[in-house]
């Protein structure tokens, strides 16, 4: 059971949580199964740190998949890549490394994109 995703360094606005590591995005039926806070979530979108990227490349994506989060987001402002990964199999799968000519699609959230140029002009 993974337990560190959700901390107090929380700030909830409906169903998409601000943590001091990035965002998570929850189901009505996720948050419908709790009155705290979950465990786990539907998407998590992560920032690569700069002094420790292994942790959100490596570990995080380790943790998430054994969360059974479907969705991971690894956004790299250095590399200046967004890289959507998917959970098939207990395994995370490159659904695409988005670069600023493109937009990051979302496979869990149909319609879901972001300008990935918008995404680092905004980080500025």
């Amino acid at each position: 059971m993974f337990y560190g995703f959700v901390n107090e360094n929380v700030l909830k606005k409906e169903r998409v949580y601000l943590t001091r590591y990035g965002i998570i995005y929850l189901s009505n039926e996720r948050v419908a199964e709790t009155e705290r806070y979950p465990l786990g979530a539907d998407l998590a979108i992560e920032v690569v740190s700069p002094d420790d990227p292994g942790r959100d490349y490596e570990t995080k994506r380790r943790e998430y998949a054994e969360a059974s989060i479907p969705e991971y987001w690894i956004v790299d402002p250095q590399k200046r890549v967004i890289t959507v990964l998917v959970l098939a199999d207990a395994v995370y799968r490159v659904h695409g490394e988005f670069t600023p000519e493109q937009q990051a699609t979302s496979v869990l959230l149909e319609g879901f994109a972001v300008d990935v140029v918008e995404v680092f002009a905004a980080a500025k």
